[in-house]
């Protein structure tokens, strides 16, 4: 993987109302624009690395995401700001949060209207499915059309197993039921040719690169006393594991496809 680059941002230009955690689109030292997500909303750092791990995960596999960024919040940051939700959550977010670089012009992807192939329809179910990402429906796509390509955003719903930090090897395991509600499951006819070649396109070698990517500052769970490498190795075993025994979820995603439509 490419070195994330670690700016600061400069300017909140906007809130982002879409989604519960309250990102928001700002510009950062470089001149770009980003859509930040910040350490002090909602499930804290740990939709960051949700969001580092799933977009660089994609990323390895050949996926269009936008260029995830480190950015330093300071201390003085949103003092002006009038809303007192935005500037609280401004005060919790001090020091390292994350951005995703801001597609500007693009368009949410309509799974009715813009079409998808089977087999990339079927490597984004499998994306997800290894993942465990909950937020890629019908009803939030999460996706993008962008120079008329198709682009992959915000998956700091996954890896749901550090919510309840259960064992991770056990949490591997899991087939992922929620891969029913799928934006794009009833156009995955191609699961597993997709679970091969997703398979042949990454490593636990990169798994692991990703992992060590992960800041120590986002490594300090409340409550626990593990490490940064500690909880570095659970990251690591979950995903490492998962990946060897994909056909867990690949078979239940083929179930799931059969009975959303039959055997089509």
């Amino acid at each position: 993987m490419n070195e994330i680059r670690r700016e600061a941002v400069t300017r909140y230009i906007t809130p982002l109302r879409e989604g519960g955690s309250l990102p928001a689109l700002a510009e950062a030292a470089d001149g770009f624009k980003y859509v930040v997500k910040f350490r002090g909303a909602g499930h804290g750092s740990k939709a960051l690395i949700a969001e580092f791990i799933g977009g660089e995960v994609a990323r390895a596999l050949g996926f269009r995401v936008p260029e995830l960024v480190l950015l330093d919040v300071d201390e003085d940051f949103g003092r002006t700001e009038g809303d007192e939700e935005i500037q609280d959550l401004l005060q919790a977010s001090q020091g390292l949060n994350l951005g995703l670089h801001f597609l500007d012009g693009s368009m949410t992807m309509d799974p009715y209207v813009n079409g998808v192939d089977a087999l990339t329809a079927s490597k984004i179910v499998w994306l997800d499915a290894f993942l465990t990402n909950v937020d890629r429906t019908v009803r939030n796509t999460n996706m993008l059309i962008f120079n008329g390509e198709l682009w992959l955003i915000d998956h700091g719903a996954s890896l749901m197993f550090h919510h309840a930090w259960s064992d991770p090897a056990k949490a591997a395991l899991s087939p992922f039921p929620y891969i029913r509600d799928h934006a794009l499951l009833s156009r995955a006819s191609m699961l597993e040719q997709a679970d091969k070649e997703m398979r042949q396109r990454i490593t636990p070698r990169t798994l692991s690169r990703i992992v060590d990517a992960l800041p120590d500052e986002w490594l300090h769970f409340e409550g626990s006393e593990l490490s940064p490498a500690q909880i570095r190795d659970v990251y690591r075993t979950f995903l490492t594991q998962r990946l060897a025994n994909s056909s867990v979820f690949v078979n239940a995603a083929i179930e799931a496809r059969k009975n959303l439509c039959g055997n089509v």
